[in-house]
């Protein structure tokens, strides 16, 4: 349920392996691009990046002055839809000012909307969903010849997941996403992801291993796995769930050296899976569930299919068989009925259960789900009254947890400098994921991004860290 920036993408990583290349060395045009969304986005935008410059077109930092736009949408919640309308509108405003040719639309709010959104926004010159993403150079080319015949690429969901192999990351080089499906068979009622990327598809395990290890031959070291449910993965395609298998598996590829699960589902948690994330090597002990709500009465309104009881059993079987867990959580609040005492029955749970990672976001009406036709719909004041109740609840816990690290040492994975500030750079430990996450200062001699380096845990400032670098990073 993230939002990531609008800013135009440009890809300043250091030169990769497996970069791929214009066929001919021609340019065909330049694009700018803006991509929006979850990581599971990001891994499209990535795709279709790594398409448009083996076709011969060259990306560029700038909006103004290219050829042509791209806006890979999201359309997830009416936070994230008013987003990709902003970029919409403003690329569109350039187009009209004649400092671009045209503007493409893509991703999930072009896949909800259709039609629709070229009769809200009648100057885009090209649509393509969720599923026409490997179309974008017969696009591209079409909007460079000011060919008019066709707007519009929307391909229904595939029986098994496009290949996002052969991308142009824009990702730091030492971090990637690795998509492991496609789709959700959840159906929860206040969710609109199936409509937009069809049923669950699980991508065949040799193809997930093929791309972990063309990633970690181009300099990947964390590798942050993704989909819309990760405990699903290999229930359609091998007739149960099959993550256990796939991450023993990747914890076998050279050159990686973390490995992160996200978006883990809490349904399908065999002792096997368990054991795997506690026993593999390079899985770091960080766990990504969206639990989204705790009461029983709430959890059923939803759809969700668990219950308080079998998650609290959950939870206390993966902290005992886990030393050091982090958990990762999402919360709704203001659902449709969500009472005062539901609401608190969700404060005391997070007061009892002392997540050190949680987000909240505040119920978004979706007028094409199943949540929109219930009743009790709240106010957005107390919707927003909850959410802020709630985190703060969650910032008690997550500085308690900060000051418990205070002369630990950990290794932190640096991923950039900090401008203008000699001998100091901004990392992350085990506990912390890309963007969503705090970070941590670090201060050392001759470090570079990409380096796990040894350090010493001096200070923490708010949800960040400060750290001394006490060894040679590797």
């Amino acid at each position: 349920m993230s939002v990531s920036s609008s800013l135009p993408i440009v890809d300043s990583r250091p030169e990769p392996k497996s970069k791929p290349a214009a066929g001919d060395g021609q340019v065909k045009g330049t694009y700018a691009f803006v991509s929006l969304g979850c990581p599971k986005n990001l891994v499209d935008s990535e795709r279709m990046l790594g398409l448009l410059q083996l076709d011969g077109y060259r990306l560029v930092q700038e909006a103004d002055g290219a050829d042509f736009v791209i806006v890979n949408t999201c359309g997830f919640i009416e936070q994230a839809r008013q987003e990709s309308f902003a970029s919409i509108h403003e690329m569109l405003d350039l187009k009209r000012r004649g400092r671009t040719r045209g503007v493409i639309v893509s991703g999930c709010l072009a896949e909800r909307e259709k039609q629709s959104l070229l009769e809200q926004c009648p100057d885009i010159d090209q649509l393509v969903g969720v599923f026409g993403r490997d179309h974008v150079t017969k696009v591209a080319d079409r909007l460079i010849g000011g060919l008019q015949e066709q707007r519009t690429v929307f391909n229904p969901a595939p029986s098994r997941p496009l290949s996002d192999r052969a991308r142009l990351r824009i990702t730091p080089r030492h971090f990637a996403y690795l998509k492991i499906s496609e789709g959700c068979d959840r159906l929860c009622t206040f969710c609109a992801i199936p409509k937009m990327r069809g049923k669950h598809a699980t991508k065949p395990m040799e193809e997930v291993i093929a791309e972990a290890k063309e990633l970690a031959a181009d300099g990947v070291r964390e590798l942050n796995i993704v989909a819309q449910d990760t405990t699903y993965y290999g229930k359609d395609l091998y007739g149960e769930p099959r993550l256990a298998e796939l991450l023993r598996e990747l914890d076998r590829v050279d050159g990686l050296d973390w490995i992160r699960v996200l978006y883990l589902y809490p349904m399908y948690f065999t002792d096997e899976l368990i054991g795997v994330l506690a026993d593999a090597k390079k899985i770091v002990p960080y766990l990504d569930m969206p639990l989204q709500h705790i009461n029983d009465a709430t959890l059923k309104r939803m759809q969700r299919r668990v219950n308080r009881a079998d998650t609290e059993v959950l939870l206390k079987k993966l902290r005992d068989a886990i030393p050091g867990l982090v958990m990762r959580t999402t919360f709704i609040t203001g659902f449709p009925g969500e009472t005062d005492a539901q609401f608190e029955e969700l404060v005391d749970f997070v007061r009892e259960q002392q997540f050190e990672r949680l987000g909240v976001f505040t119920y978004s009406l979706e007028p094409d789900t199943p949540a929109a036709k219930l009743d009790g719909h709240l106010p957005n004041e107390v919707k927003e009254e909850r959410r802020e109740r709630l985190m703060a609840e969650q910032q008690e816990v997550a500085f308690a947890w900060n000051e418990r690290q205070l002369g630990r040492q950990m290794d932190a994975l640096i991923d950039s400098a900090v401008p203008g500030e000699p001998n100091a750079f901004i990392g992350r430990t085990y506990a912390d994921a890309p963007d969503i996450d705090g970070v941590v200062y670090v201060t050392g001699k001759k470090l570079k991004p990409g380096q796990i380096v040894p350090c010493e845990i001096v200070a923490s400032q708010g949800y960040d860290l400060v750290a001394a670098a006490v060894g040679k990073g590797r």
